[in-house]
């Protein structure tokens, strides 16, 4: 059952995070944390015309990795993990268009995001076209970062840097973090990039997209342009990560400030299932005949 909000206090009881908005674009992947203890409701402007979903179930008799409820011809949704570490992708028609959601568990879940259409403006002034190449040397510059502040300052007189040496922006996800280090501002080409550590804390490896990073800034997410990951993250293991924020998703530039509170998102993927007991991998020149 869900029910509005009814108080200002109540209001205030939801930290500003879990309550977003964004611009409809059906060309960036959405990444929604859910949770398994809450519901995370998504709204439209207007009805939605269709759903489809990879192990989401809109029906509770029927397992599913998410739990979906929705009233045709209403213009939200809401939905619920059903359990943790799950992850899936949610496409939902809208408009004559398909917008795609990412699903992952969370411990941190939006409890609402609620969706505008883009509001088309002349004095927008848009994001700068930056090539894979030029993104690659600013990676590469804000890794020398240090380097080239003592002997080259030229090199880096337009570049603004917030550290977080003694304490870092952490981003929980139970058994992994993710811990901001610094930040560095690319004004030219509109650009953040962000030096973080993954640290995990169980002792399971963990897999991730090198390609899902995203930040969140108040309420909107900004996806990554481009990054330098491994993909993984051994036990009890920690990895340092680079990667880059170029522009708005509205494709406005994003003036992003350094000041911001960042929190880092990341997709992960499942572990692949171990293999069956019942039917064990015959060892290498094995052929199941028995030996005299």
């Amino acid at each position: 059952m869900f029910l509005a909000l009814l108080a200002a206090s109540v209001v205030a009881a939801a930290p500003p995070e879990s309550i977003q908005r964004a611009i409809l674009d059906d060309r960036v992947v959405v990444v929604v944390p859910v949770a398994t203890n809450r519901v995370t409701t998504i709204s439209f402007p207007g009805p939605i015309a269709a759903i489809d979903g990879a192990g989401v179930s809109a029906d509770p008799k029927l397992p599913g990795a998410f739990q979906l409820a929705h009233t045709k011809g209403s213009a939200f949704l809401s939905i619920r993990a059903a359990s943790r570490g799950t992850t899936s992708n949610l496409n939902i028609r809208w408009n004559r268009r398909t917008y795609v959601f990412e699903l992952v568990e969370s411990n941190a879940p939006v409890l609402a995001l609620n969706l505008e259409e883009r509001v088309t403006s002349a004095t927008v002034q848009p994001a700068p076209t930056v090539s894979p190449t030029r993104l690659l040397a600013l990676l590469d510059k804000a890794k020398a970062y240090p380097l080239l502040r003592q002997q080259h300052p030229e090199a880096v007189a337009q570049v603004e840097a917030r550290t977080f040496a003694a304490t870092p922006a952490v981003t929980d996800f139970n058994d992994y973090e993710i811990q901001i280090q610094e930040i560095f501002r690319f004004n030219p080409e509109d650009t953040l990039v962000f030096h973080v550590r993954l640290r995990n804390k169980s002792d399971n490896e963990i897999r991730y997209r090198p390609d899902s990073f995203a930040v969140r800034a108040g309420d909107r997410l900004y996806h990554q342009s481009i990054s330098d990951a491994p993909g993984v993250l051994p036990p009890r293991g920690e990895t340092t990560v680079y990667f880059a924020v170029t522009g708005a998703p509205d494709g406005a530039r994003n003036e992003l400030s350094l000041k911001n509170d960042f929190a880092v998102l990341v997709t992960r993927v499942p572990p692949e299932p171990p293999l069956s007991q019942e039917n064990p991998q015959p060892l290498p020149g094995d052929s199941g005949a028995n030996q005299p």
